[in-house]
Order: C-alpha cells, then sequence, then structure tokens
C-alpha cells in the first residue's frame, strides 16, 4: 500500500488493517524526501493516459510518502475492500476513501490488485535488503 501527499495519518489505516488480522511486513517512510516523480511514473504506468494522472503525479509528490507492505490471509481482496472505490465518490462510508478522500487525484492511498502487481511493486519500492521471510510461530494457529 502506498499513502502519499500532505497531511495523512497512517494511524487510521494500520488499525483497520490489524483488526482484520493483518500485520505490517514492511514499513518505509520517505519523509524529507518527495518521492522521486520517476518513481511515480514507474508505479503508476498504467494510468499515464488518464486525464488526471498529472495531478495524480503532482499530489503523491507533495509531500511525505508512506510505503507498507501487509501480509495475511487473504490481504489483498480484504485490503481492497477496506480501501473502498477508485473514486472516492463511489467508496461507502466506512471504506478508508469513503472516510478520508474526496477525489481521484487526492485519493491518498493505493492497494495492489493482484499478487503479481504487489510483487511488482514491493520490488519498486524497496531493496532486497529491506526484505527479510520469516514465519511467526502463530501463523499455523491461524491459517491452518
Amino acid at each position: 500500500m502506498l499513502l502519499g501527499g500532505n497531511n495523512m495519518d497512517v494511524n487510521p489505516l494500520c488499525k483497520r488493517e490489524h483488526s482484520h488480522q493483518h500485520e505490517v511486513a514492511i514499513l518505509k517512510i520517505h519523509h524529507g524526501i518527495i518521492a522521486d516523480e520517476d518513481l511515480l511514473r514507474q508505479h503508476y504506468c498504467d494510468l499515464k493516459d488518464l486525464a488526471f494522472f498529472p495531478g495524480l503525479l503532482s499530489f503523491m509528490s507533495s509531500g511525505p510518502l508512506v510505503a507498507m507492505v501487509w501480509e495475511g490471509f487473504n490481504v489483498i481482496k480484504t485490503g481492497r475492500v477496506m480501501l473502498g472505490k477508485t473514486n472516492p465518490i463511489d467508496s461507502n462510508p466506512g471504506t478508508i476513501r469513503g472516510d478520508f478522500c474526496v477525489q481521484v487525484v487526492r485519493n491518498i492511498i493505493h492497494g495492489s490488485d493482484s499478487v503479481e502487481s504487489a510483487n511488482t511493486e514491493i520490488n519498486l519500492w524497496f531493496n532486497p535488503e529491506e526484505i527479510c521471510d520469516y514465519t511467526k510461530c502463530q501463523d499455523s494457529w491461524l491459517n491452518g
């Protein structure tokens, strides 16, 4: 997940994800260093032809950026439900975008739509030495 723009707060997101038995595997705060436009262009390459793309780049580079990797059972599917629709106007109250966003360009949050996208985005935002693979002892109890 990617949070960006100024005036963002990661606490509400973390509380919601954690309540669904998801945990932060990696978190990187790009504070003091605004996200590089080339990196944002790579991340959002599938949106480059849409009218709101320049505004999205501008917003996502307007303040600190937090890149997170969440893990847990069905994390992509349940995470995207919790995010809400891409257009905040179409998002239900109680979703992150429904509660905290008002327009597509100032969407504040991105969540991967597939395992493949997640792997690509993780490799874009994190260096290999920042990623470790481990198994927690309670995983077998929670996930069978």
